[in-house]
């Protein structure tokens, strides 16, 4: 279902929610302490336009710790209900769930997104 998958994603909530990361990308990138912050949306913009055959690892040690806390209290919890609305719509019909459960996985990844690789 990988590239079917793709394309289909495209039209179910995908564009928005790249095009939400790469704003939050270019907010944080406005200062010079976000710049490593900014960096880290950019990628994840590109996993939320083509989630389909990829998996997300968390990991991390103490720095990703405590940059994941400043990202939760700043960022983290609108992009996690941004994408935890689309899943629950999406999740409504049988033909949506697929794409509803990558909404989740991307939810959660917008919860924690330092620390996390993606993985082919």
């Amino acid at each position: 279902m990988g590239c079917l998958g793709n394309l289909l994603w495209l039209l179910c909530g995908g564009i928005i929610g790249a095009i939400c990361w790469m704003i939050e990308g270019l907010l944080w990138c406005v200062t010079v302490v976000g710049i490593p912050i900014g960096i880290q949306c950019f990628k994840f913009a590109g996993l939320t336009l083509f989630p389909f055959g990829k998996e997300v690892a968390y990991g991390g040690g103490p720095v990703s710790f405590l940059a994941n806390i400043i990202w939760i209290l700043v960022t983290g919890i609108p992009m996690a209900v941004e994408h935890l609305v689309f899943g629950a719509i999406l999740c409504v019909t049988v033909i949506g769930i697929p794409f509803g459960l990558q909404h989740f996985k991307l939810a959660k990844l917008a919860l924690m997104p330092f620390g996390a690789s993606v993985r082919l």
